[in-house]
């Protein structure tokens, strides 16, 4: 016997929509997708801009996984770019490797060490904290005062708004510190960028005749669709959880960001790697130039000054003991909704990665279709 092909509604068109929606569409299932900006992609959205730049329009979005699974089931829908992201600092008058590694000492203290030499050296400076309550606390124990106060502090105040102290461990726990001089940003088994851009990536996702997408269409402004809407047998969340709920119980903090961008004509490079940090200059974060990205040849360049704000479009769950105690409470009224599934960042109040919302979705419609009596 068939099983019954049941109407599902899809709130989001970023990854963790746009994956749901593929895998749930080629089973046979009708989803209808509705996207409350414009165009396709979430965050992740790239575009030309005037000077026909591609440009990633929510700041430097950059694929890396571990996960063979995950890349597996993209590779499905674009060719990559094979790409090993590197960072600069700017300290002390100077663009240094960042995560902090080799080279990042010998050339801000003046020495010549070599791979012992720093790990003495790290054992010399760190700061024993035991336990590790905050992100203070990791970063004093692998590199100690003056290495935190110079690349993670003044970063953190302004991407945060917070004191590294009063953030969870896992916020600086991204950030890997080596004796050595590899000086790639992630150390991850698959690092490539999509040839034709992440919304040409997501086009082909969303390509399929099981799906029906509706752009510019607000889920919450849908008043008088309530009752098609309560008609369809499957909903999938990925926007904020606390927005679903009405925040009832409080709201949850999100940062979001903001960018200015400037185009060079003629000009081979702006700077010498795709990002450049600012912990301590100016009030923006980080430069990007994205041509450096994407690999795309043009005799121009473009390239975006990041400010973070407590403001706009939530980017990123702000992690935070008290925060998380808050999300949990959402979460159980998610747990009672027998009929809607929350998945992605925002739905799920994690600081994902890109990788990690494509497997957190495709790991919940397995789950979800095993509940349906199919095979996943």
């Amino acid at each position: 016997m068939d099983n019954p092909v049941r109407r599902v509604l899809v709130v989001g068109a970023g990854f963790a929509g746009a994956v749901c929606a593929r895998v749930l569409a080629e089973k046979g299932h009708q989803v209808t997708i509705l996207e409350r900006r414009a165009h396709i992609g979430g965050n992740a959205h790239d575009v030309e801009d005037a000077w026909g730049v591609l440009v990633h329009r929510y700041g430097p979005h950059i694929f890396h996984t571990n996960s063979k699974k995950v890349f597996e089931f993209l590779s499905r829908f674009t060719d990559w770019r094979f790409y090993e992201h590197r960072v600069l600092a700017a300290v002390g008058g100077k663009l240094l490797p960042i995560p902090i590694n080799r080279t990042t000492i010998n050339a801000l203290y003046g020495l010549s060490l070599d791979e012992d030499g720093v790990r003495a050296h790290f054992e010399r400076v760190r700061v024993v904290r035991d336990p590790i309550r905050n992100s203070e606390d990791l970063v004093l124990s692998a590199v100690g005062h003056d290495l935190c106060d110079k690349f993670f502090r003044g970063y953190t105040r302004k991407q945060w708004a917070l004191d590294l102290r009063e953030l969870a461990p896992g916020v600086a726990a991204r950030i890997p510190t080596r004796t050595g001089d590899d000086d790639r940003y992630f150390g991850d088994q698959f690092q490539f960028m999509p040839a034709g851009g992440y919304t040409r990536l997501f086009e082909r996702m969303l390509d399929h005749p099981g799906i029906e997408l509706h752009l510019s269409t607000d889920f919450f402004a849908l008043e008088g669709e309530v009752a098609r809407l309560a008609s369809r047998d499957h909903l999938i969340y990925t926007g904020p959880i606390d927005r679903f709920f009405g925040e009832r119980l409080g709201k949850l903090p999100y940062r979001s960001l903001y960018f200015e961008y400037e185009h060079f004509e003629n000009c081979a490079g702006y700077q010498p790697v795709a990002q450049v940090n600012y912990p301590n200059d100016h009030a923006y974060t980080r430069v990007t130039e994205f041509k450096k990205l994407t690999g795309q040849h043009h005799q121009g360049t473009t390239i975006a000054r990041e400010y973070s704000t407590a403001d706009g479009e939530p980017f990123y769950p702000v992690p935070r003991p008290e925060n998380e105690r808050l999300f949990r409470q959402y979460q159980e009224l998610a747990e009672a909704e027998a009929h809607t599934t929350f998945v992605g960042r925002l739905a799920q109040y994690r600081y994902f990665n890109m990788d990690q919302v494509v497997a957190s979705a495709l790991t919940q419609m397995s789950s979800l279709l095993l509940r349906w009596g199919e095979a996943a």
